[in-house]
Order: structure tokens, then sequence, then C-alpha cells
């Protein structure tokens, strides 16, 4: 459930519900999606959380991808852990656990001012319980197991648990100076941030790290965390500092690990900011370690292999607005075009505007794999390198489509010859690159929530194209045509076969040809606007307007110039060129924004 759904679709609904009913809808939803077949792949699709191994950190000598878990007050029920574990924490909070179940009071959500009321007498699915799931679900994050319970229960939680924690934590007023629990696992002990003082100190210094616990008063504040912190580093505390809540925005987790915290949970502002959280701050905090990028070999080829692309919709083009037809089309059909004609004319319009749409697209195509090849993979980014090889692979396959037409097309075969050896040398050339983007967005500022709303259109923009890839592949399979198509030609198919029995395999040809540009095309939108949408990124925002351009202008402006104007069958288009302005106007100045200004 990326930003762009949550804020938009799912955050306007759970507002209305009780905390108890929204927190479930929300995991359960969630959880669905990570237990289908590939569902991690789904949610890794759509939400994109891979980590820079410059984010890499080691605390108590365990090796953590990146600073930012999840606590545990989030998912008391691990109703959402499936999810949880494919949504991108370095590391996930259980508990807190007790050794029976028991019901707590539900936490008061207040989504107006922002914050929750975490209650004392907190949810518990028990020990046993939380075995099952645990071993049920196999999480790959690391495990922080929060406990609660008098001395003898901890220990028995603590020998339960043991192979499946890589941290425990107990409450600091049920622990004992000196850390007495037999356990080869680190042990921290969590504090309510104001009860650290003076007199409190060298005991938490018998431990092997500190839990700064926020209260629900100040959680949307970071201050009194960082004075704490602060306060531990001037007094020489020695220990691991993780930090629970006190971050809404990437803004506040900056400032915590500057302060000097080592670990950070979010909890209550992963609420209210949205799940896209994590990666923020993670992208945020990658732009201040950000090493001097060395272009990316290999990436020239990808963009030659976008240029040829785009000369080959240009010599398409062209083609389309003079002869429609080929020598060769008119040796398969045994027939001139001025026959064609002559019996209807309308039909070689009508394949003119299936060729000119075609040439569009390639031309669209083209624009954004030179964009991505010299803005994304020649500066190391993964996401840019599996946008190009998604739509390529599916555009190779296209050819495919052709089989059974009763027409295939030498110079189609030709065109993908010449294109084949570029992309496999950018494919082999690339194939390490493990950069991820970074972004200056650090604040949930309006700018930023406007973007979701672009967003938004940009990815319903891409599926609406995929989607209608398919179904003109599927029409050109099949019937051919639509009813609006025979409409404007006013011919039945039938009097078109008897014509001439090779004319619609040629037309099929050129639906097939039409149907896979636009799904790969499809790809590319869905891809760049899924993967690219980071704040300051001129580059996406330029290559979805101008490579927009050439396949709207084409598409609309032919369906104008031949008189092909039923409203029904343009309707996709205008709904396509709603979306496209949509998302250009509300993203734009979050493509646009460079900094945000660090309080």
């Amino acid at each position: 459930m990326p930003d762009w759904s949550y804020h938009q679709i799912f955050k306007p609904v759970i507002k209305h519900l009780s905390p108890a009913t929204s927190r479930e809808f929300i995991h359960r939803s969630m959880n669905m999606v990570a237990s289908l077949p590939g569902g991690h792949h789904i949610i890794n699709f759509l939400g994109r959380e891979e980590s820079s191994p410059l984010l890499t950190t080691e605390v108590s000598n365990i090796h953590f991808k990146h600073t930012v878990g999840l606590s545990g007050k989030i998912d008391p029920l691990l109703s959402g852990t499936k999810a949880f574990s494919n949504l991108g924490f370095s590391f996930i909070e259980i508990g807190p656990i007790t050794i029976d179940s028991k019901k707590g009071t539900t936490p008061e959500v207040n989504f107006q001012e922002e914050y929750i009321k975490f209650s004392n007498d907190f949810e518990s699915i028990g020990l046993d319980e939380t075995k099952r799931k645990l071993h049920k679900l196999k999480v790959q994050q690391k495990l922080l197991m929060s406990l609660v319970g008098n001395e003898q229960e901890l220990n028995t939680m603590i020998l339960e648990l043991e192979e499946l924690a890589d941290v425990f934590i107990i409450q600091a007023d049920m622990a004992k100076k000196g850390n007495i629990f037999s356990t080869t696992k680190p042990i921290y002990v969590a504090t309510p941030i104001q009860s650290l003082n003076d007199h409190t100190l060298d005991f938490f210094e018998t431990f092997d790290g500190i839990v700064l616990e926020e209260d629900w008063l100040t959680t949307n504040n970071t201050d009194d965390l960082i004075k704490k912190i602060r306060y531990l580093k001037k007094s020489k505390f020695t220990k691991p500092i993780i930090t629970v809540g006190g971050v809404k925005e990437p803004n506040d987790a900056l400032l915590l690990l500057e302060a000097g915290a080592d670990l950070i949970m979010l909890s209550s502002g992963y609420v209210f900011a949205g799940p896209g959280l994590t990666k923020r701050i993670n992208e945020a905090v990658l732009t201040t370690r950000q090493e001097k990028i060395i272009p990316q070999l290999g990436w020239k080829y990808y963009w030659l292999f976008g240029l040829f692309i785009l000369f080959g919709g240009i010599i398409a083009l062209f083609i389309s607005l003079t002869s429609v037809l080929l020598p060769y089309d008119e040796q398969f059909l045994r027939m001139n075009k001025e026959s064609i004609w002559i019996f209807n004319e309308r039909i070689l319009l009508f394949m003119s505007h299936d060729r000119m749409t075609l040439a569009g697209t390639m031309i669209s195509g083209g624009i954004v794999y030179m964009n991505l090849a010299s803005y994304g993979v020649k500066k190391g980014l993964r996401w840019a390198k599996q946008a190009i090889d998604l739509a390529a692979i599916t555009g190779f396959l296209g050819i495919f489509l052709f089989i059974g037409y009763g027409y295939f097309d030498w110079l189609h075969l030709l065109f993908w010859l010449l294109l084949l050896p570029f992309y496999v040398l950018g494919f082999l050339t690339t194939k390490g690159i493990i950069n991820t983007p970074n972004s200056t967005n650090t604040k949930n500022h309006k700018i930023w929530k406007q973007s979701l709303f672009g967003q938004l259109a940009f990815v319903m923009l891409g599926f609406s194209f995929v989607l209608g890839g398919i179904i003109i592949s599927y029409i050109g399979v099949t019937s051919v045509f639509v009813p609006t198509d025979l409409l404007y030609i006013c011919m039945p198919p039938e009097f078109i076969q008897l014509f001439n029995e090779r004319l619609i395999p040629v037309i099929a040809h050129d639906r097939a040809g039409f149907g896979s540009a636009l799904f790969s095309v499809g790809l590319l939108v869905l891809t760049v606007s899924l993967w690219g949408f980071q704040q300051g990124n001129k580059w996406v925002w330029w290559t979805l307007f101008i490579g927009g351009i050439p396949a709207f202008i084409t598409g609309i402006s032919i369906h104008i110039a031949i008189g092909y104007t039923t409203f029904i069958h343009l309707l996709p288009a205008y709904i396509a060129l709603m979306l496209f302005f949509t998302g250009l106007i509300w993203s734009y100045r979050f493509f646009q924004k460079q900094t945000d200004e660090l309080r």
C-alpha cells in the first residue's frame, strides 16, 4: 500500500472507522496481498522498498540493513506482520509479549491533530500464539522482542523465544540492575523519556542498550527525545540508543540520527505519514551519505536502443502520412493501394490511423528509454535498469503476436534483430548496478501531499496503457475490429474478406504491433511513476511530459484528420489525456523543488 494509494484512497475511509477496526482492516488487507502467490513481488513492484548498502549499520554486533524499524505498538496482534516484513523495515519489534493473552484498551486515535494515545493497558496475543505466528511467517527482518512480566515470566519467555529473537527488550520497572537473564542475545531496557535522569543512568549502563519510549503527549515532537539522546551522550553513555516514536516525517528521523540515535522505531507518525515513510527516510539519509557517482558503463547501449526505437517511430510516422502501404505490403496483398482506395477509401485511412498511432507510441517509448538510460542507468539506479528491462523484454516478445495472422512483416523482424544486440549489451554491461534513489524530501509539506495525487494519476495512466495494450492485442487476435471501426469503414468484415482475403491479416498485424507497443510503453510509464517519484527529480517530470506528447498528438490528431471522431471510441484517449495533464500539474512543484529546510 504505497503512499499514493494510502492517502488518496484508504486513509479517507479509515478515518471514519474505529481505531481497532481501521487497524485490522488495513493490516489484514495488506496481509492478504502478501499471502498471494508472488505477493511479496507485488508489494515490491508497487512500493520499491530496497535499501542501499550505504545505509547498513552494526549495533550490538548485529548487522542492520538500515536504521529504521517498526514499533510493536502498531501491530500488537501480529495481524499485519507478514505485510510489514515486505515494507522495507530493517527490524520489527514484536510485542509487548506476555505469557498469557490479554485484551487491552484500544488506542485513542486523533487524525485531525495526528496523535495516537497508546494505553498502558496494552493488548497481547500471548507467548504461544506469538511463537506460532512467527514460525509460520518466517520474517526476514531482525526481531526485537519486547517482553512484559515478572522475573520468572521474563526468563520463561526469553528461553522460549531465544531462537527467534535478535534482541530482547524489557521494561525498566521490571528489570534488576546487572542483567541477570540467561541468554546470548542482547538485552535492552526500555524507559519512558521522562524517567531518564542522573539517578537511573548507572542502572541503564548495566544492560546492552537503552530504548527511549515516547510519551503520547510528545509523540509529534522530537525535541524531548533529542534532549535525552544528547543528555546520554554528554553523560558518556556508551551503549546503543534506540528511540520509539517522535518521527512523522523524514526530517525528524534525520535529527534523531544526527543527535546520536543508533536505531529508530516508527510509531504513530507512521500511521499519519503513510507506509512510504521508511523509504522516504532512507532516501533522505542517503542524500547525506551519497558518494560521488561514477557513470555506469553500458548505459549508452540502452540509450542507443531507445534512439533506434525513436528513429523507427519517425520512419513509421512518415510512412503513415504518405504511402501508408510499403511495396512488400502490396506484394503480399497482390494489390496496390489505389485499388483499395477505389474499393473503399476508408480502409486505407483506417490503416493509416493504426500505423500512425503505432508510430507515435514508438517515438514516445524511445524518448523514455533514452532518458532512463542517460539519467537513471548512467547513475547506477537499479530501478531505471529494471524499468527498461521489463518494457524491452515484453516489447521483444510482442513479435510473437504476429504469428497466426497469416502475415509476418519481415521489416519488423529486421528491426527486432537490429535492436537486440544493443539491448543485450546494455543488459549485460549494467547487470551489477545496485544504487537506490536519494531524495531531498524531508517534510510532509503541501507540495509532497499534492504530488501523491499527481503520482496516482500517472500510475492510473500507466495501468490504462498496459490494459489498453492487452485489449487491443486481444481484439487483433480475435475479431480484429470493434463495432465503431466497422461503422467508420461502413462495411462488414465479410465484404472486406471477399474483396481481398489477405487484407484483414495485414490490418490484424498492425493492431498487434500497436497493442504490443502500447503495452510496453505502458510499463515504462507505470514503472517510472511507481519508482521514480523522488523530490527534485526534474528529469522524471520532463521525461513523462516530453515522452507523452508524441503519443497523444499522433493518437488524437489522426482520428480528427480521417474523420474517425466517434466519442465512445476516443473516450479512453480523452481519459488518458486528462490523467496525463493531472499528473503533470500536481507533480510539477514536487519535482522542481530541490531542497527542504531542516529545522
